[in-house]
């Protein structure tokens, strides 16, 4: 390829889930609704545990900084990808498609580093319940969040200042819905050897080492479980974990299944259809499986309901 072809481009364009026009119609309601869900669901999660008091623990702590997240992380591609639905385009400025990639990486890892000390925070309170006020110490928790933000925010730099040297050919379509970093990678035309390397070991290090903690964290819980006697307090017990476990399982289930399918078919098409799962779908069901299946937050919600309710009757008087 002649070094003419070779440029500093200034868009890229998405592809998106299918370029038949006439599914863009119902692609839009359905993300629109998807969307405006997610932000619906996990804005009462948070609204919930800071106005109620007896929320103010280290378990719900974390779960508001997830529902945060979760808001942050589906902001940074469903937007865009409804606008170009609805406008019919499939471009993204080449600064737009380094910025979206900077804060999809850093979101998606932040929501891995919070499953992640969600559940350290349910094997203490569970196999080390006497101790649990003093190892998860409001001033621990806040340090580890700050922690997270701030490893997330140099890791996101380090790779996206990676993508910058690339060159890329004069048109470049991203078989994507957003701008996905390994596909990024693919498109360029130079050589990618230290890209591939860094994503690779960062794979290990921010997603097979937090998995291998939540494994251990669980093996110890469910062994401690079992040795409770009472079949009420085995209940009890794994009630407290079996909203988070539920959220693990969908997250980690749907990220690796799309980047194990997406090695073995070569199909991107296929892959950014099932990338809707872990970006789109786990991030709305978040505040369903938590709300659902735990007591405080339905009493917390109710409570916000109420207050708001009175207060509107207050004022209307």
């Amino acid at each position: 390829m002649g070094s003419e072809n070779y440029t500093q481009i200034s868009e890229f364009a998405l592809l998106g889930i299918s370029e038949d026009p006439r599914v863009q119609p119902l692609l839009y309601g359905l993300f629109l609704s998807m969307y405006l869900l997610t932000l619906l669901g996990n804005l009462l999660i948070v609204l919930a545990t800071v106005s109620d008091c007896r929320l103010h623990t280290p378990m719900y702590f974390f779960l508001s900084n997830l529902s945060l997240v979760d808001i942050c992380f589906t902001s940074t591609t469903v937007p865009k990808m409804l606008l170009n639905l609805q406008t019919h385009s499939r471009a993204i400025s080449y600064a737009g498609c380094i910025a979206q990639m900077y804060f999809f990486i850093f979101f998606i890892d932040l929501d891995i580093f919070l499953l992640t000390v969600m559940a350290y925070d349910r094997f203490v309170a569970i196999c080390h319940p006497l101790h649990y006020t003093i190892i998860m110490s409001p001033r621990l928790c806040v340090l580890l969040v700050l922690i997270f933000w701030v490893v997330n925010v140099l890791y996101s730099l380090l790779q996206s200042l990676m993508v910058l040297p690339l060159s890329f050919c004069t048109h470049v379509e991203i078989p994507h819905f957003f701008c996905e970093l390994n596909q990024v990678v693919r498109s360029a035309c130079s050589d990618t050897f230290l890209n591939d390397v860094l994503m690779y070991f960062a794979t290990f290090l921010l997603v097979c080492c937090p998995l291998t903690g939540i494994l251990h964290s669980y093996s110890k819980i469910i062994s401690s479980i079992c040795k409770i006697n009472s079949a009420q307090g085995k209940y009890k017990a794994f009630s407290t974990c079996a909203s988070h476990l539920s959220v693990v399982s969908l997250f980690y289930c749907t990220l690796l299944g799309v980047y194990l399918s997406s090695a073995v078919t070569q199909n991107p098409h296929l892959s950014a259809t099932a990338s809707v799962m872990y970006t789109v779908v786990t991030p709305m069901l978040n505040p369903f499986i938590y709300s659902l299946r735990n007591q405080d937050i339905k009493r917390a919600l109710k409570r916000l309901f109420d207050m708001k309710s009175l207060k509107g009757q207050l004022y209307g008087d």
